[in-house]
């Protein structure tokens, strides 16, 4: 079999030599009791890149948003998010079971929530209604293929929320490849927003965590609800040294994985079995549809396995693929290779 190329997620990455040596060498303290000097710094860069009051660190982006919710939502209220948003498909239902809240999922176009969406979303306030305390949107979209968020859409869907009463968070954990595909700062994307998630141990490649920004007000609360949920970690400076070295160092590359993306959609699209989900790739993610008179997702991803392609059926006929600093692109010409192989 061939050496393994493996593109089921940009979680899988391994800390670089630098990384490792900045871990290795983190000046730390005990960051519950008093402050660790990394953790601090990484907090502190993470705001400011943001454009917020304050940030903290948290070991998950799951955890960044059931944090969220739950200090924007307080206990038994309500949040709205899209239909296929990671906040509702793949924390496990947290918000129901850590703070009580109901998730109102409305499905956009593509992923994306315009205020047409969302005007009848509000539940009255009466004594028979969940209170409608938050919106969550997620930029870039996961389950719509690394889909980034149309910004005009967002202020537009922000500002009507604000005007209801309603805070606005963003689920950013691939905020870094929404700012760098589309020319936009993280900051610009942050600002419609009162609170955001960001996660370094994926299109980064640090080895752990989060960060969650908002308020000095919020991000007080955030820190209570952290110890609440287990997150607070004491010389946490030792994986703080490595996303401070992956924001400091890997943001501009993921250009690279960008490219890579759609070097497989196009070798994606030459396949007639096979078809891009909205015939389009924004970022370092793609999905793609495998024609049911051909094969399964299953099969293909096994098929492709098999041939040391590694990847993830998400559905009946749907096939998941994402690129990350330690696929090359030699390894992407093989792959894609290796994708048209199998669809033959």
């Amino acid at each position: 079999m061939p050496s393994e190329i493996d593109l089921r997620s940009d979680t899988v990455t391994q800390p670089t030599d630098p990384m490792r040596q900045a871990m290795a060498s983190a000046h730390v303290g005990d960051a519950v009791i008093d402050v660790d000097p990394t953790l601090d710094r990484l907090e502190k860069r993470s705001a400011e890149i943001l454009g917020k009051a304050a940030a903290i660190f948290v070991p998950s982006g799951s955890m960044a948003n059931q944090i969220a919710v739950r200090v924007h939502c307080g206990m038994g209220n309500g949040f709205i998010c899209e239909g296929n948003s990671h906040v509702y498909h793949y924390e496990q239902g947290a918000f129901a079971a850590l703070s009580g809240l109901i998730a109102q999922t409305v499905f956009g176009d593509g992923g994306v929530l315009t205020v047409d969406d969302l005007r009848s979303q509000i539940h009255p306030e009466d004594d028979h209604s969940v209170r409608t305390k938050l919106l969550c949107i997620e930029n870039t979209h996961n389950r719509w293929g690394g889909r980034i968020q149309p910004q005009k859409e967002v202020v537009a869907a922000c500002d009507w929320a604000h005007g209801q009463g309603v805070q606005c968070h963003l689920d950013g954990a691939r905020l870094w490849n929404a700012s760098v595909a589309s020319g936009a700062t993280e900051k610009e994307l942050c600002d419609p927003f009162d609170s955001v998630g960001v996660c370094f141990s994926k299109g980064l490649g640090a080895p752990v965590g989060s960060v969650l920004a908002g308020s000095e007000s919020f991000i007080s609360e955030a820190r209570r609800c952290r110890k609440l949920f287990g997150g607070a970690m004491r010389q946490a400076g030792i994986i703080a040294a490595g996303a401070l070295y992956a924001l400091e160092n890997h943001r501009e590359r993921l250009a690279d994985d960008h490219t890579h993306a759609k070097q497989l959609g196009d070798a994606i699209e030459a396949c007639g079995s096979l078809s891009l989900r909205d015939g389009r790739i924004d970022t370092n993610m793609i999905v793609f549809d495998v024609d049911a008179g051909f094969c399964t997702a299953a099969d293909f991803q096994a098929k492709l396995e098999s041939q040391g392609v590694r990847c993830f059926a998400i559905g009946d006929q749907a096939v998941r693929l994402v690129t990350h600093l330690d696929v090359n692109t030699q390894q992407i010409e093989t792959a894609c290779g290796m994708i048209q192989a199998v669809a033959k």
